[in-house]
């Protein structure tokens, strides 16, 4: 938004450059962020925030700086006076407000017999250098004023008004109006509208109507100010997608006491540039008044919030000048009733007038100390564990991110079988539920990184998910990793796969398992007896490169590669791996401790076992019959080697089976390591497994 500061000076007399003046409004809040121009075509670049319509013209911001300067501020009502013409004061125009919860006050003035020309070079002038367009000396009126004390007006062409008289109502189901823009509108019921006796002519609060527009043969004028009910406002210029000047203030907030005050600055400048006669005084109709509730402000507050020690005349002078009224309550003056002026509608409580005081005040006068504080830091019950996690994730390469909680429905529906959390106000269809799986945002931001030539990509989040569980909200913790296929293969020992065969399947199949090292990795900071696999996994992973992980046979996770429909549909630039992981049920788990012990000072013994077993039998149902021996020198049990073809029959495979035997006692002896590759045969052989010779 620009302003000038030339303009700002006719109502407060500076004596401060546009630079120190500029620097000084933005350090009360009311930010300038930039210079433009020189001289009287100087230009302010404001940026005011959406909480202060009061700030958004010339006047509010010359409160600001008669504050800052403690200097006086010039009335407008000195304008308003000279709009106090004669004429019949019995000449009324009839207004009819039939909705007075969104329309509490409409002003009305009435001019007869002006002229419609360009605008005087003064009045030109200033709004070009807003950006503003000059159109006529009646139109450039309103946005005249609006710019002057930010109040939107209106002007009719009386003589285009069917009755004679003006009704604040709904529109109805089918009305048209065609608006200053030129476009035809159909109206909806929720739409509130100025109407003459026949038609709409105005989109309230929004813009006005095409047919009763001021032009050159205009010769009476009706000037009109209300105050609109905000969110009225709002919904209308959504649902007709106008955004403009006037809507942007009401939607803030419009100062209610303003409205006649506003119509008779406005009939000034009509009557300066194109004369005529002011008929009868102003027409006022109020349906409901706004009052602002006051304030309490105890000056003991304002000291223990701001750390100062601020006079209670200093707390006067800024409340005061920036339009406040101060009422002593009880004996001396360590409390006040505080009246909020009209127009700062953001003021609502006690710290909304201590942030008065301390903005005006300087915070860069207030000492740095600290808040007295008599408690303690209180760690989270699973901080640790999830420290040991994130620790974990980023020793193995992977990078923390945060993607959005928001998903869309059909997402939903893929990635989770929850009862979802539906927004009331979602921000578009892609974000309408709260996210029941992690896995989308995942996939969204290895998309991202692999659009933007990031192919090594390896991510983490832990966060929350969202669903209802027996009509109550529940938010259970997650985890979840993310890695792109080249970022897995990159991390692999050089040299062939598992079976010794470079076929692109049974690369895919070694990434699976890199993959599935960084998962057992996580899982191995916390404490379980056993951990295993099988293949119960979600459908939107690969079938055959994707495991679930149980601990003690309770499922804690899924992970694996993304099957092939999800990454086409993704548009994924190549294969990804997914892990999603229940910190719920880990963190109930607890951590591992960890212990310590000596290296084995007798030698190992290794032992290798070929057996042939049928394509339904998988490893872990060897492993299972091995560890379940419970034989006190074994140390590890891994497959070396997997053959198919050859004179292995169809169905089955081949598999090299490893054992490590160490002994913490002493050298193991052959008949010791006989027994038990004995009783190791025997178990893979009770697994459905055959020795081969």
């Amino acid at each position: 938004m620009k302003l000038s500061p030339q303009w700002i000076r006719e109502f407060v007399e500076l004596t401060v450059e546009d630079r120190r003046l500029a620097e000084d409004l933005t350090g009360v809040g009311i930010a300038v962020e930039g210079i433009s121009g020189s001289g009287a075509d100087t230009v302010f670049e404001m940026e005011i925030g959406t909480n202060r319509p009061d700030a958004m013209n010339h006047y509010g911001v010359a409160r600001e700086a008669a504050a800052i300067y403690d200097l006086p501020l010039k009335a407008l009502s000195g304008v308003g006076s000279r709009a106090s013409g004669s004429g019949d004061s019995g000449v009324r125009f009839p207004i009819t407000v039939e909705e007075p919860q969104l329309c509490p006050r409409f002003s009305a003035r009435v001019i007869r017999g002006t002229t419609v020309r360009d605008s005087p070079a003064k009045v030109a002038h200033r709004l070009q250098l807003l950006d503003q367009r000059p159109i006529s000396n009646a139109v450039d009126a309103t946005n005249y004023v609006l710019w002057e004390m930010g109040k939107p007006t209106h002007v009719f062409d009386m003589d285009l008004l069917e009755g004679g008289r003006l009704i604040i109502r709904h529109a109805k189901d089918g009305e048209k109006l065609k608006t200053l823009d030129g476009v035809e509108r159909a109206l909806a019921s929720e739409d509130l509208v100025v109407a003459d006796a026949q038609k709409p002519v105005g989109l309230a609060g929004v813009m006005g109507g095409f047919d009763t527009m001021i032009t050159d043969r205009t010769r009476n004028v009706l000037i009109e100010s209300a105050w609109w009910d905000p969110v009225t406002v709002r919904k209308t210029s959504r649902r007709h997608g106008l955004h403009t000047d006037a809507s942007h203030r009401f939607e803030r907030g419009a100062d209610f006491e303003s409205t006649v005050l506003s119509c008779d600055l406005v009939a000034a400048l009509i009557l300066e540039s194109g004369g005529g006669e002011l008929v009868g005084g102003a027409i006022d109709v109020v349906s409901k008044q706004i009052d602002l509730a006051p304030v309490v402000l105890q000056v003991s507050e304002v000291r223990r919030i701001l750390g100062g020690n601020l006079n209670t005349g200093e707390i006067f002078r800024i409340l005061k000048k920036l339009g406040f009224t101060l009422i002593p309550e009880g004996q001396g003056d360590a409390e006040f009733r505080v009246l909020i002026p009209s127009w700062r509608l953001d003021v609502e409580r006690e710290i909304d007038v201590i942030e008065e005081i301390a903005r005006l005040h300087g915070y860069d006068k207030f000492k740095n100390t600290l808040p007295a504080y008599s408690g303690a830091v209180v760690e989270l019950p699973n901080a640790a564990m999830d420290a040991t996690l994130r620790a974990r994730a980023l020793a193995l390469g992977y990078n923390e991110a945060v993607s959005l909680t928001f998903i869309s429905h059909a997402d939903a529906e893929r990635f989770s079988s929850a009862s979802v959390l539906e927004l009331e106000n979602p921000l578009s269809e892609e974000a309408s539920v709260m996210r029941s799986s992690m896995a989308p945002g995942m996939l969204d931001m290895l998309a991202w990184n692999l659009n933007r030539d990031s192919e090594n990509v390896r991510l983490f989040e832990i966060g929350r998910v969202y669903e209802m569980r027996s009509q109550e909200r529940v938010e259970p913790a997650r985890a979840c990793l993310g890695a792109s296929l080249k970022a897995v293969k990159g991390s692999l020992p050089v040299g062939g796969t598992l079976d010794g065969s470079k076929d692109e399947h049974a690369a895919a199949a070694e990434a699976f398992r890199g993959f599935q090292g960084d998962v057992e990795n996580l899982l191995a900071a916390f404490s379980y007896g056993g951990l295993s696999f099988d293949r119960e996994t979600a459908e939107y992973f690969h079938p055959g490169r994707s495991a679930r992980a149980l601990m003690d046979g309770v499922v804690v996770g899924q992970f694996g590669q993304i099957a092939e429909s999800v990454k086409l549909e993704r548009k994924l630039r190549q294969d990804v791996f997914l892990a999603e992981i229940d910190l719920e049920r880990l963190h109930a788990m607890g951590l591992r401790t960890v212990r310590f012990a000596p290296l084995g000072k007798y030698p190992a013994v290794e032992r290798d076992f070929s057996f042939v077993f049928g394509d339904e039998v998988e490893f872990e149902a060897m492993r299972r019959a091995v560890m379940g021996l419970g034989l006190s020198a074994l140390r590890s049990f891994a497959p070396v080697e997997i053959f198919r073809g050859g004179s292995i029959a169809a169905g089955k495979y081949s598999i090299l089976l490893r054992v490590r035997l160490q002994s913490d006692e002493g050298t193991l002896r052959d008949e010791q390591i006989a027994q038990w590759s004995g009783r190791i045969v025997a178990a893979l052989e009770e697994a459905g497994g055959v020795q081969r010779v």
